[in-house]
């Protein structure tokens, strides 16, 4: 009992998973439904993917707010190069070379905000928030501020396809979601790069002086983050058969949310890839479980707004008190 206790007092985003999963459960008609799981992992998904890069980017000690308009330039790109005379003649297999181009655009902006982080010293909330602007313009000016819609139907197929388990048909995309989980979990864990993640973000000082190259470092992990946005473009696109230029908007605002709910801290040095998943999944539950009650749009904001802020308000005071009881010792 005490081990079950002393863990969601250390991971307390478990404790919370679980107490709104019992209370939709009760309270909102039809959330055990089969299909209403599918809907769950399928919004949790997209986010999830996006949330694993931006976890250790905020392990490194900074931020990237432009996600949602990298989302969008990758899903356009994803939709409109699939019609590119390069890949137009390809058939069906134009998808994987507009799959390529949407990555390569994602890993390509991400890289950007890692460079300007790097080699300007700005911090990197300002750096992403002009890149979150100027990105979002440069869809407007890339669709014409229309919608772009693919005109192969198998791109639609793969988005909405599932693999049936059991009585539950899982969605392709969480599959891909759940590996990738594993993935980067293993890389923050497992590997030197991990290792320097927290390093970085815990003392930059100390890392330069371990022989870290704090700057490409960082990079790095903006490279991912693209990367890792770009395929949530991809795969969101597909979904939807098109793209649109205000795709992705209030995305860089959920992944941030639910990477600190998991408990990664905005300072750096501290934070977990399997409690990102749980924030995330937390987020997904209960946007889901708030609409099934018929709980208006805008009270859910006010509501993850006011749990981001006293989770937030926890932390600090947890902080402060394991600070007050290091001293004493």
């Amino acid at each position: 009992m005490d081990k079950f206790k002393s863990f969601f007092l250390e991971q307390p985003i478990w404790a919370f998973l679980i107490a709104i999963t019992v209370f939709f459960s009760l309270f909102a008609p039809n959330f055990f439904d089969i299909q209403n799981f599918e809907n769950i992992l399928i919004q949790a998904s997209t986010l999830g993917i996006i949330a694993l890069g931006m976890t250790l980017v905020m392990i490194n000690g900074n931020i990237d707010l432009s996600v949602g308009a990298i989302l969008a330039f990758c899903a356009v790109v994803m939709v409109d190069a699939q019609s590119w005379p390069i890949f137009a003649q390809l058939g069906d297999w134009a998808i994987l070379g507009a799959f390529f181009m949407a990555i390569l655009a994602g890993m390509a902006l991400g890289g950007l905000n890692g460079f300007l982080v790097w080699k300007t010293g700005v911090n990197a909330f300002i750096v992403t928030l002009g890149a979150m602007i100027g990105i979002r313009g440069l869809v407007f000016v890339y669709t014409q501020e229309q919608s772009l819609f693919a005109m192969n139907f198998l791109f639609s197929d793969i988005g909405m396809s599932s693999v049936p388990l059991g009585p539950l048909a899982v969605p392709t995309i969480a599959i891909l979601f759940l590996v990738l989980v594993a993935l980067v979990h293993l890389l923050l864990t497992r590997t030197v790069h991990g290792r320097n993640t927290f390093a970085v973000g815990g003392n930059p000082e100390a890392a330069v002086n371990a022989g870290i190259r704090v700057g490409p470092h960082m990079f790095v992990n903006y490279l991912i983050l693209g990367g890792l946005t770009g395929l949530a473009g991809v795969t969101l696109s597909s979904q939807m058969g098109a793209a649109t230029p205000n795709l992705g908007r209030d995305y860089e605002l959920w992944v941030i949310t639910g990477v600190v709910l998991g408990g990664t801290k905005l300072a750096g040095g501290y934070g977990s890839i399997l409690r990102s998943f749980a924030g995330i999944l937390s987020i997904a539950i209960l946007r889901n479980g708030m609409n099934m009650m018929q709980v208006q749009a805008f009270y859910v904001y006010v509501i993850l707004g006011g749990i981001l802020i006293a989770v937030l308000i926890l932390d600090k005071q947890l902080s402060s008190r394991k600070v007050r009881l290091s001293e004493q010792v």
